[in-house]
């Protein structure tokens, strides 16, 4: 793993922590001391693979970035770029729609953030008020849950109150289980 150290102008692609730190103490603007030393060695030593920002000054940083690349300008081309290993055991999510438009038939949690309009108590006036409403209802997949809870909610809230779509990060559902039903 080489480490390449970039202050301003100055840059360099080091195959060791000793050199990046000699790199660094050879600018002046940059005080070295055993902290800040122990922190670029415990940095290059962990598993971290994002890039380190360091501060100088206020505003002024130097950067330190692991890499696989062998030169300058492999990493300049970015051919050695660090790819995270994907855990394969799980299974990918479904899309958005996929998992809305499932039929499950049972009982749904969904949660809905919308913007409700409401009077202004003293002003006589309105403004939009960001709401969250909660529901555990029977239906037969996540869009109906939605348009249930829609629905349930146009018919007690103001006519120009919004309401995010299905498929937005405003609407989130969960499928509880089927209803549990008694033989007799």
């Amino acid at each position: 793993m080489n480490l390449y150290l970039r202050y301003f102008d100055r840059e360099t692609l080091v195959s060791t922590v000793d050199e990046a730190i000699d790199f660094l103490r050879g600018i002046e603007e940059i005080e070295m001391n055993p902290m800040l030393e122990a922190d670029i060695r415990e940095y290059a030593a962990s598993d971290v693979f994002y890039p380190k920002r360091y501060k100088v000054h206020p505003r002024v940083y130097f950067i330190i970035i692991k890499t696989e690349a062998a030169t300058m300008q492999d990493f300049k081309e970015k051919k050695a770029v660090h790819v995270a290993v994907e855990n394969t055991s799980t299974k990918p999510a479904a899309p958005t729609l996929v998992r809305l438009n499932e039929i499950r038939p049972g009982w749904y949690e969904g949660s809905i953030d919308f913007k409700r309009v409401s009077l202004i108590p003293g002003t006589g006036k309105f403004q939009y008020r960001d709401t969250q409403f909660v529901a555990r209802l029977k239906a037969n997949s996540g869009m109906e849950c939605y348009e249930r809870i829609v629905e349930h909610l146009r018919d007690r809230v103001d006519e120009r109150s919004q309401f995010p779509s299905a498929k937005g990060k405003n609407f989130k559902f969960r499928y509880l289980g089927k209803a549990k039903t008694q033989d007799v």
